[in-house]
């Protein structure tokens, strides 16, 4: 049996050097980053290079870089503090947020009152910028929280200008940037968001650590308490392994981001010309059949199965050795339909098997060419 990994948007392979950086740093540099002594003072020093590299990639300085356990911890940390150290009255997001926000966002409106309103989203899962420069004419301050690639359809906010809008609002901005750190380059002194969160196992490297960026002077204070690590932002003993190689597949995707976008751009456009040969009948939802209004890692399809025989698809792929989801992997095992597909595909749409295929450097054409002649089969 063949074994296809078409599910990198839920999480990637590590890369060679990573699992070599971790390594070696388990196996050698165990002090506590906290502790003076000269055990203490190596960590310290791997911490402290990681940040300032991770930083140099984003354009920002490495006080503004706070290592997390990944991009949930990096939305919560944010969402939390806004309401409860800035005093946000109001909340500016989407309904097809990551559950790391939704969830969040929810939450703070039932326990402290927080308004919340909801941006419209178009058909193609974009947002409309003009409701959102009318949600940001209030006097109640403000905060938009919205991600810049979703993850399971893989639509590009424009994020240049929600932070621009943000900014002539005198509103706060935070963006769930977990889709497109390690795969776009990002400069945060062109883009004035305030807040954005990232997460190491999208982009190859290990799983459990991310970061949040918050610009400076921003007032926030630690939602885990206990310590003084990451500025007093995060307390807890810092995960030295995980963050060298944080740092190390951040360091990889940016030495190669050029050739490796080509490659995988090409891979998409592959699979969608031969799907469409194979099913003509195949929807793609969102814009996730482009690569410049979509992110270039995924393509997420609606296939004309009924709905008796679709609750199988999943499962034979598997059988046929092929990874995919039918959305994001935090709401695996759940019986609910996908949140995002509900708000941009019709009725009709809705009962059809819509499946998320996301690809990496690591995947070729031939298991392309095998993923593709397994569906038509399917489907026959």
């Amino acid at each position: 049996m063949k074994s296809v990994y078409f599910d990198n948007a839920a999480t990637t392979p590590m890369r060679d050097e990573v699992i070599h950086a971790v390594s070696e740093v388990m196996k050698s540099n165990f002090g506590n980053p906290s502790s003076s002594h000269s055990f203490g003072r190596s960590s310290k020093a791997l911490v402290e290079k990681s940040r300032k590299s991770i930083a140099n990639f984003l354009n920002v300085s490495a006080g503004e870089i706070i290592f997390t356990s990944g991009g949930t911890e990096a939305d919560n940390l944010v969402l939390n503090s806004v309401v409860r150290d800035l005093k946000m009255a109001h909340i500016i997001t989407s309904k097809i947020e990551h559950h790391a926000v939704l969830h969040t966002v929810e939450a703070l409106k039932n326990n402290y009152g927080v308004a919340v309103s909801y941006v419209n989203i178009t058909t193609k899962g974009d947002i409309d910028y003009k409701h959102l420069e009318a949600l940001l004419k209030t006097e109640d301050k403000t905060l938009v929280s919205l991600m810049h690639i979703n993850n399971e359809i893989g639509t590009i906010l424009d994020i240049k200008r929600v932070a621009s809008l943000c900014q002539a609002n005198n509103a706060w901005f935070h963006s769930d940037a977990v889709q497109s750190v390690g795969h776009y380059k990002m400069d945060l002194q062109d883009i004035q968001v305030d807040f954005l969160a990232a997460s190491a196992h999208k982009f190859h490297g290990p799983k459990g650590v991310g970061f949040t960026f918050i610009r400076k002077n921003s007032g926030l204070k630690p939602l885990i308490v206990g310590g003084e690590q990451e500025r007093g932002l995060r307390a807890g003993t810092e995960s030295i392994h995980n963050i060298v190689g944080m740092e190390v597949a951040m360091k990889s995707a940016y030495d190669n981001l050029e050739n490796e976008m080509l490659y995988i751009t090409t891979l998409k456009h592959y699979f969608i010309d031969e799907l469409k040969k194979a099913i003509p009948d195949v929807i793609y939802n969102g814009y996730s059949d482009s690569s410049e209004k979509s992110t270039y890692t995924l393509v997420n399809v609606c296939l004309p199965i009924p709905p008796d025989k679709s609750a199988m698809l999943l499962f034979q792929l598997d059988l046929k050795g092929i990874a995919c989801s039918k959305g994001s992997a935090c709401q695996s095992g759940s019986s609910q339909k996908s949140h995002v597909l509900a708000e941009i595909l019709n009725a009709n749409d809705l009962q059809k098997p819509s499946i998320r295929f996301s690809f990496s450097v690591f995947n070729t054409k031939q298991e392309i060419d095998y993923v593709v002649a397994v569906l038509k089969a399917f489907i026959e």
